[in-house]
């Protein structure tokens, strides 16, 4: 899953401890979800979106590999 985390992080000149720190979460698990070797639960990527007064689908990206062509548009 793709996310712009780190975009949106910057925008408001956060470290990912100070993002880390809003939700509840490690630094690290900040940085896993930004390096996409892990996908949040439901609740936190909600939690996630709030901080940034967004909503899911503008913070997280899904992409299904099973669906996507080489290409990377959907087929």
């Amino acid at each position: 899953m793709k996310t712009r985390l780190r975009v949106l992080r910057a925008e408001r000149e956060w470290s990912q401890a100070e993002l880390a720190m809003h939700v509840g979460v490690s630094r690290a698990c900040i940085n896993a979800i930004e390096t996409g070797r892990y996908d949040p639960s439901l609740p936190l990527a909600f939690k996630i979106a709030r901080v940034f007064g967004k909503n899911v689908e503008e913070v997280f990206l899904y992409q299904d590999a099973a669906y996507a062509s080489p290409s990377g548009a959907q087929t």
